[in-house]
């Protein structure tokens, strides 16, 4: 079985796609606020002889009406702190119903189906105009990048290779104990298709080792270096526990966007990748990749939703 490669890439280490710079014009974010209901007191406890009857204050509602004003302007006020040219906008709840998840057409290795592979994704089939945030490997290792997605609760998935965290594992668990969730991108980031089964087998399971001693669990969801797989990886991903393989549609540098469709335009669930990069490789910050991003996310009019509310 011969390797699954992306047509748009050119090499394992490099990419090819049709390019696109950023743009965005100052909008203005409405902020509707909701009403919200009133919470009921409990039945009293009938007091002892001789005391006096008090009456408790009724429940305060967890989701009032101040208590929205109130996250509104704190959203506002980490916008205008962190640079962006608008408020990014909420994404709606997690669907009550989970999407099923298939092979994108023209990524299915042989046996996908009869032998349940995790399948190869770019997009979430829904019909909410969010998109989801991806950040691989794990070579920069910015404070006021974990400070800035905090503070504007913008949420993300991280996907690790052991040989670019080892140095600074600490790093990556206060990313974790922010809400962030920590996914499978092997030990070494291999081209997976140059491998042996069991050579494969190793990098993926190996990563799994890891990030249960490290962080407290085995992964389900793993993406293969490059965006590169044959049915070996898909096989060895499923001996380790993966469920599902998602890699991108969008790519976000610190100047410009890549797309992988040819009208250049994001679509509801599309999988946005960057990296973890910083002034050494690329020219700006974390901080500067993702004020371009969320901008040009939010004058777009789509929110980031968290991937894994959809899997």
């Amino acid at each position: 079985m011969g390797p699954v490669v992306q047509n748009d890439k050119k090499s394992p280490k490099g990419f090819l796609y049709r390019t696109v710079g950023i743009h965005g014009g100052l909008t203005v974010l409405a902020v509707a606020a909701l009403a919200s209901g009133c919470a009921q007191s409990g039945t009293p406890v009938s007091p002892a002889p001789g005391q006096q009857r008090l009456q408790a204050p009724p429940a305060r509602a967890p989701d009032s009406y101040a208590d929205r004003l109130r996250t509104s302007a704190q959203r506002a006020a980490a916008a205008r702190r962190w640079g962006l040219e608008q408020v990014p906008l909420v994404p709606p709840p997690p669907p009550a119903t989970k999407p099923r998840i298939t092979a994108r057409p023209g990524f299915e290795v042989g046996h996908q189906e009869d032998w349940d592979l995790p399948p190869v994704f770019t997009t979430v089939p829904t019909k909410d105009k969010v998109v989801f945030l991806t950040i691989d490997d794990g070579t920069e290792k910015d404070p006021a990048f974990l400070r800035m997605m905090n503070d504007l609760k913008i949420p993300y998935t991280a996907f690790l290779s052991n040989y670019l965290i080892e140095d600074d594992y600490d790093y990556f668990r206060k990313m974790q104990a922010l809400g962030v969730t920590l996914n499978n991108h092997t030990l070494h980031h291999p081209y997976l298709p140059g491998l042996s089964y069991e050579e494969q087998r190793h990098e993926i399971c190996g990563m799994q080792d890891v990030m249960r001693k490290e962080f407290g669990k085995r992964p389900k969801v793993f993406r293969p270096p490059y965006g590169n797989y044959n049915q070996d990886t898909l096989r060895a991903a499923k001996s380790c526990g993966i469920e599902y393989a998602p890699i991108w549609n969008e790519e976000v540098y610190v100047d410009h966007w890549e797309f992988r469709e040819d009208d250049q335009r994001m679509r509801p669930g599309d999988i946005v990748l960057t990296h973890f990069r910083g002034p050494g490789e690329w020219n700006g910050t974390m901080v500067d990749t993702m004020r371009r991003f969320l901008d040009h996310v939010t004058a777009e009019g789509f929110a980031v939703a968290r991937l894994e509310d959809y899997l």
